[in-house]
């Protein structure tokens, strides 16, 4: 997050990106506080929620308006360029509204991160009273955040993959046909490696991406306060400005898409491994 009132003698960008527990609750081991990554991952999940009924649920006509037709070539994008494509046509009904939430989501998740808001562990005093200074912060800059859909998909993949085939012609799968019997104690491991690296392509790309982004525009920022050189400002503004129109316009629509369309992928070829 970039707090809009740091303060040049201690800015460290890393700091941004601490989790400190809003609301601390304990699970014997399990840490389930509530946290500012917490915070964005419900916001995120309701205007999901919200987005998806405005726009395809209410005022819906022959002929339609910009929204609707806003929720019509999301539907298309969805339907044709990563459902279509990628699960089985026995599979679509039920896997198609999986894949369409999680781009919905990860998507809204990415926008609301570059929209300044009043989630911050840091706080500025205003005639006795504590206010939380405006920043940004993504959800999906958090491996925690990523990992955990990750394993959604991952679990879902395997599942899927036995309930249509059985265990024993599901895994048997995973080794290519005609492979020599000595080299089964090389290929199998390999394989299972393989199928674990998937929660990495998945988690790591669209945490290292969101982070990445939102650490350029903070440094450049950051750098005005750090070298108390205002002759910067017109520089950094300027090339935080760009990085923050790309991410806005470009990043968080690929991220979003990649991640589903991966999904899409590997349920759909669980679910037909011979194709």
């Amino acid at each position: 997050m970039i707090a809009l009132l740091a303060a040049a003698s201690d800015f460290d960008p890393s700091h941004e990106f601490e989790l400190h527990p809003w609301i601390d609750l304990q699970l014997g081991p399990i840490d389930l506080s509530v946290n500012k990554a917490v915070a964005y991952l419900w916001l995120g999940g309701l205007v999901t929620i919200l987005f998806g009924i405005w726009v395809m649920r209410f005022g819906l006509s022959l002929r339609p308006d910009r929204r609707q037709t806003t929720g019509e070539s999301i539907y298309e994008l969805i339907q044709g360029q990563i459902a279509e494509g990628n699960l089985p046509r026995k599979a679509i009904g039920m896997w198609f509204p999986y894949v369409a939430s999680l781009f919905l989501f990860i998507w809204i998740l990415n926008l609301v991160g570059f929209i300044p808001l009043p989630l911050s562990d840091e706080k500025w005093h205003v005639l006795g009273t504590e206010i939380p200074t405006w920043g940004i912060y993504a959800a999906t800059a958090n491996l925690s955040v990523t990992l955990a859909l990750a394993f959604i998909t991952f679990f879902a993949t395997h599942v899927e993959g036995i309930r249509y085939n059985g265990a024993r012609r599901y895994f048997k799968s995973w080794i290519p046909a005609g492979a020599p019997k000595p080299l089964l104690a090389l290929i199998v491991p390999l394989e299972v490696i393989s199928q674990f690296m998937r929660l990495i392509s998945l988690s790591v790309r669209l945490f290292a991406n969101m982070l990445a982004g939102h650490m350029l525009i903070l440094v450049m920022i950051g750098l005005i306060f750090i070298f108390s050189a205002w002759w910067l400002v017109p520089f950094a503004v300027a090339f935080g400005t760009v990085i923050y129109i790309f991410e806005v316009a470009i990043v968080v629509t690929i991220q979003a898409f990649v991640f589903a369309l991966l999904s899409a992928i590997y349920i759909g070829a669980a679910i037909e491994p011979e194709h």
